[in-house]
């Protein structure tokens, strides 16, 4: 979303907006939408209106919308209606954490990813508030099973099912399962990408672009050879292994996992 248009046609910088207790504020990288309740020395606390799971985002230029254009949030002049938090701690999902929690049984609802490795990196960020929501995420094996999946688990609105899947694209066979298979409490969500792994960063791998593999190669293999790796397995535990927070991810990722998360919680 750009910002507004001045009288020569120019897009203007963001605006600059009081980070002030109950504004409804959206983190356009995320898509995490939710009321102001604390500044600290960071950045600012949103916390969602559907769950109540509160999140911590640094204050950084344009990242934000609020009335519906780009807004850069700043410390309001007078601290009044905005508490500060000190020494937050934060889980890899950028929310905040909650400490030692006792065991729950899982709800009904669930999250399904296509495979192994994305159930992994969908753990490593987000596994303190699948727990602490008693979310259980299963395997699909690929996106092929999904509408005998959801024939069996029989979604309702105390159990509803959010799916990921990779390369949900316009004209994708993923897309047109997704379309093919959408309900009421079903939510299908994805990324562009070819593979969960792309859904790293470059930079977090120390690479400036992920490596381009020709269309008559499989991508892991090519992928695979690029890192001088010949097996997937250890390949992706190297690549997991340096992803630490939501931030070494896509955008397009934690959009989508956010939005599923918010979606299976929604009516509990």
């Amino acid at each position: 979303m750009s910002g507004p248009i001045d009288d020569f046609g120019r897009i203007q910088a963001p605006r600059e907006v009081e980070a002030v207790g109950g504004l409804v504020v959206t983190h356009m990288a995320s898509r995490f939408t939710g009321t102001v309740c604390g500044i600290d020395e960071g950045g600012v606390v949103l916390r969602s209106r559907n769950t109540g799971l509160e999140r911590h985002f640094p204050l950084r230029g344009g990242d934000f919308v609020v009335g519906g254009s780009r807004a850069t949030l700043v410390r309001p002049r007078s601290e009044t209606g905005t508490s500060r938090k000190p020494a937050l701690v934060r889980t890899a999902s950028g929310s905040i954490s909650t400490g030692p929690s006792r065991a729950r049984p899982a709800r009904a609802s669930r999250l399904f990813v296509e495979g192994l490795h994305d159930a992994e990196l969908v753990e490593k960020v987000w596994g303190d508030d699948l727990r602490v929501d008693a979310i259980a995420v299963e395997l699909l094996e690929g996106i092929d099973h999904l509408e005998h999946a959801i024939e069996q688990f029989e979604p309702g609105p105390d159990a509803r099912l959010g799916i990921l899947v990779d390369h949900l694209v316009p004209g994708s066979k993923e897309s047109r399962i997704a379309a093919r298979l959408a309900q009421p409490h079903v939510l299908i969500e994805g990324t562009p990408y070819v593979d969960v792994w792309q859904a790293i960063r470059p930079s977090v791998l120390g690479l400036s672009e992920w490596p381009s593999v020709s269309k008559d190669v499989p991508w892991k293999q090519g992928i695979c050879d690029a890192f001088g790796e010949p097996s997937p397995g250890r390949l992706w535990k190297r690549l997991l292994g340096q992803v630490r927070t939501y931030a070494d991810l896509e955008p397009a990722l934690v959009g989508a996992v956010e939005s599923l998360i918010d979606f299976v919680t929604e009516a509990a």
